[in-house]
């Protein structure tokens, strides 16, 4: 599901928090006073936040399919500075990018294991395909991935996995806040 209101307070708090840390390297301690309804911020939730040039190029994209932090705001605040200056694909985010680039902020379901294949949809859910230590995650509703096996072949690869025998499938849902 993709809600793709202007100023969702989601949106704002990433884009915001990006631009302190860039032009006044301060990290936000909370929600920087964006919409204070406590049922937006409260519930430990994981989410990613991706960060895309106007063209659609992916720029910067880290999250958690796990909560970590003790509330949605302070998980936006880190994953926003983590997207922008520590995607390892990428280097770190200069302010004057921030014009044209556009945020998105997904909020994830909790995962849930699956043994059939058939269970999955690449626009509906996203996966998380494990194989020891080895873990690889990709977002649904992605362009270009239409398919289940291209889906778990991109996570898997991610990873690190060479094979998708024998691997461990979770499946997620997202609510998906777009600038």
């Amino acid at each position: 599901m993709t809600e793709r209101i202007g100023a969702h307070p989601y949106v704002v708090l990433a884009r915001t928090t990006v631009e302190r840390y860039l032009t006044r390297k301060s990290i936000p301690k909370d929600g920087l006073g964006i919409d204070s309804r406590e049922e937006l911020w409260s519930p430990q939730r994981a989410c990613f936040v991706s960060i895309k040039t106007r063209s659609g190029d992916l720029r910067g994209c880290i999250g958690t399919i796990l909560p970590v932090r003790p509330s949605l705001d302070i998980e936006i605040i880190e994953n926003a500075i983590s997207s922008s200056t520590r995607d390892p694909r990428f280097l770190p985010m200069q302010s004057y990018e921030l014009p044209e680039v556009v945020f998105s902020v997904d909020v994830l379901s909790k995962p849930e294991k699956i043994t059939d294949r058939a269970s999955l949809d690449p626009s509906r859910w996203g996966v998380i395909v494990s194989k020891g230590a080895r873990r690889g995650v990709l977002l649904p509703d992605l362009d270009g991935v239409d398919t289940v096996d291209a889906q778990l072949s991109i996570a898997a690869q991610k990873a690190g996995i060479a094979s998708l025998d024998n691997v461990q499938i979770e499946r997620f849902s997202v609510v998906r806040y777009v600038e």
